[in-house]
């Protein structure tokens, strides 16, 4: 059956999430706040600068007032930046229609008070609208979901009636999509993955090979799983879609922004530089940030993000921070399943 949806946020991941709702026969509207963008997605049908040469569906409508985007929307999807989403549910809330499913597709925590995407939209909307809430994570470039390369992703949501809802409203032939009850561990593992990929692309920057990048991958996600733990998450998550999954893509993939800014630290390039080089968001460093705070205040040891928030804020030098990683003391490997172990 056909839906009203909008999408809030004309990002890569925004535009390709129009891209699998349009492909599914769904009336889409994009909201967009610069007006230049919005004239493009509706009139040359490109947006030219998050996802350049494709072309997409003429059955996605962007707007720059969000009053008329969302007023009477069944669905609402949001795929904006971590660091916007309280502003922009504190402005959505007043034409949100009070049985609106609404599903967050944004991998990060609020560096102020270190909560997950779901805690913050939570706060901002009605009780009603926030026990339907929904969480979409996986490994899942945008750049292949508009090219309708295959891709599996996952819903989870402790409400199973909007776990469903959200399936069937974006599964198709290139777009796979499971459900899992473990919202807190989707969050969790989607947003911390970010960090270990910085690492990943540290990693290759200096030079060091696949034996350095597998230990990587392997060892973050113990640190992922033991602090994922500590907050609620239920182990299986980390070994799904959510965890593991994304951190493969996101790791090995030239897709991926936080891989290509740990490439840049890697060979010796300043943060600043290489977000100005970016030009787009790379969530890892916030997450980062938030992450250490949270290992501190859970007393979760996470050596792997300790050493990233030195190189990243406190200047250390990458290969320090590798040599520091490599010394340090005797430990067992199945130490993830004890949250504080290492």
């Amino acid at each position: 059956m056909k839906k009203n949806v909008t999408v809030i946020g004309a990002g890569s991941w925004g535009t390709a999430l129009a891209s699998v709702l349009a492909d599914n026969g769904h009336h889409v509207t994009i909201w967009v706040r610069d007006p230049k963008l919005a004239d493009q997605i509706n009139t040359k049908h490109v947006n030219e600068k998050y996802l350049p040469d494709v072309e997409l569906s003429t059955h996605i409508v962007a707007s720059t007032d969000l009053e008329s985007a969302v007023t009477g929307k069944p669905i609402v999807l949001l795929a904006v930046p971590s660091h916007a989403m309280r502003q922009i549910c504190r402005q959505l809330v007043p034409f949100l229609d009070p049985e609106v499913l609404l599903i967050h597709a944004t991998k990060g925590f609020e560096l102020e008070s270190l909560k997950r995407m779901s805690e913050v939209i939570m706060e901002e909307v009605p009780v009603a609208i926030s026990s339907r809430l929904a969480v979409l994570s996986g490994p899942s470039h945008a750049e292949e979901v508009v090219l309708r390369q295959p891709t599996t992703v996952v819903i989870a949501s402790e409400s199973g009636e909007s776990m469903l809802r959200s399936q069937d409203l974006l599964m198709n032939a290139n777009f796979r999509v499971y459900t899992n009850p473990d919202l807190v561990g989707a969050e969790i593992a989607g947003a911390l993955k970010n960090i270990i990929a910085l690492g990943a692309g540290m990693s290759d920057g200096l030079g060091y090979g696949d034996n350095a990048k597998a230990a990587l991958l392997t060892r973050g996600l113990a640190e992922i799983s033991r602090l994922g733990m500590k907050l609620g998450a239920m182990p299986p998550t980390f070994a799904g879609l959510a965890g593991v999954g994304d951190l493969i893509a996101t790791c090995t993939s030239k897709h991926s922004r936080n891989w290509r800014a740990g490439y840049l630290l890697g060979q010796g390039k300043e943060l600043d530089d290489v977000l100005e080089h970016m030009g787009m968001v790379v969530e890892g460093v916030r997450t980062t940030n938030a992450a250490f705070a949270l290992a501190r205040r859970e007393g979760v040891d996470m050596p792997i993000t300790t050493v990233l928030y030195g190189i990243l804020f406190e200047g250390k030098d990458p290969r320090q921070g590798v040599e520091e990683l490599m010394r340090r003391g005797k430990t067992f490997e199945m130490s993830y399943l004890d949250p504080n172990g290492a």
